[in-house]
């Protein structure tokens, strides 16, 4: 029980600054996690907001004895970007995840984690990005139950890390509809994307909840949770899980999780827990049994 890890995810929205940096600070001091990823993944233009904060945070984290890798962007597409993400690669002694492929341009097989922006669909692939320095690969949300299984049962000698909590990151892209939405334009976006810390709802033509738009980012408008499916994936092999933080008490929910991997909470329970912690967004586990990801399959223990 007590080898099943967790890990924070960096965070995907735009928080300002202070914000981001209280965030960090209490989840080093109250918050079961051992690995916490830092560091702006969706756009660049964020990045001043949480560079005055880095050193303080990583420090903080550190003193607690959680583990800190820091994150990359998912999409690289200026100049300024490419001398970032080199920077980051070249000149951190801490591990870093990727999550674009253009980073082991700078890696040069050196020791890194790989996030779930990376298509990683088979054995195969993770063997690959072990022989390029991969330690831990946290698998793409949208992957099935039996690719999982799969995966894991090649024994591909890396680290298997499943997207156990969080809105699903969909697609990335160069433009950004989330400025385009409020009548703006990337490059004079105003940081609109602040305005919705937990990203902006978009609805169907019938007014259904369907998407969520986080800047250049598209996520689904459901929580994904595997609260209930948590002992069939150590079954698998998967003894490491990511909790991807939203604009709510991600300390009670790393608690939530903890309590049900360790047997002090039924994953029912659990489940209760997380809809009272985050209660405006509903949970999904779709996509781990085959079907559309925001489907909430019921638990073997609800049959």
């Amino acid at each position: 029980m007590t080898s099943t890890q967790l890990t924070l995810g960096p965070v995907y929205y735009l928080w300002d600054g202070p914000k981001w940096r209280d965030f960090y600070f209490r989840i080093a001091d109250e918050a079961p996690v051992s690995r916490v990823i830092v560091g702006e993944t969706v756009c660049s233009k964020r990045q001043h907001f949480i560079d005055p904060h880095m050193d303080e945070v990583i420090e903080r984290l550190e003193a607690a004895g959680k583990e800190v890798v820091i994150s990359t962007y998912a999409l690289v597409t200026l100049m300024r970007e490419t001398k970032t993400l080199r920077a980051i690669a070249e000149g951190n002694d801490r591990l870093i995840e990727v999550n674009d492929l253009s980073a082991f341009m700078y890696l040069d097989s050196r020791p890194h984690t790989v996030g779930p922006l990376v298509n990683v669909y088979n054995a195969a692939t993770a063997r690959l990005l072990k022989t390029r320095g991969a330690t831990a690969l946290c698998l793409p949300p949208e992957l099935p139950m039996d690719s999982i299984a799969a995966i894991a049962g090649d024994e591909p000698g890396v680290e298997l890390e499943v997207f156990a909590f969080g809105r699903v990151p969909l697609a990335i892209s160069a433009r950004c509809a989330h400025a385009r939405s409020k009548g703006k334009i990337k490059d004079n976006c105003l940081f609109v994307c602040g305005e919705e810390p937990d990203g902006l709802e978009v609805r169907t033509l019938d007014r259904q909840p369907f998407l969520s738009l986080n800047g250049v980012q598209t996520m689904s408008h459901t929580c994904q949770s595997l609260i209930g499916e948590l002992d069939e994936l150590r079954r698998a092999g998967i003894n490491r899980f990511r909790l991807s933080p939203q604009d709510c008490d991600m300390v009670a929910v790393a608690e939530v999780y903890r309590d049900v991997l360790e047997g002090r909470l039924d994953a029912q329970t659990g489940k209760a827990r997380l809809n009272a912690i985050y209660p405006d967004v509903p949970l999904s586990n779709g996509f781990l049994y085959g079907k559309e990801g925001s489907a909430l399959v019921a638990y073997s223990a609800d049959a």
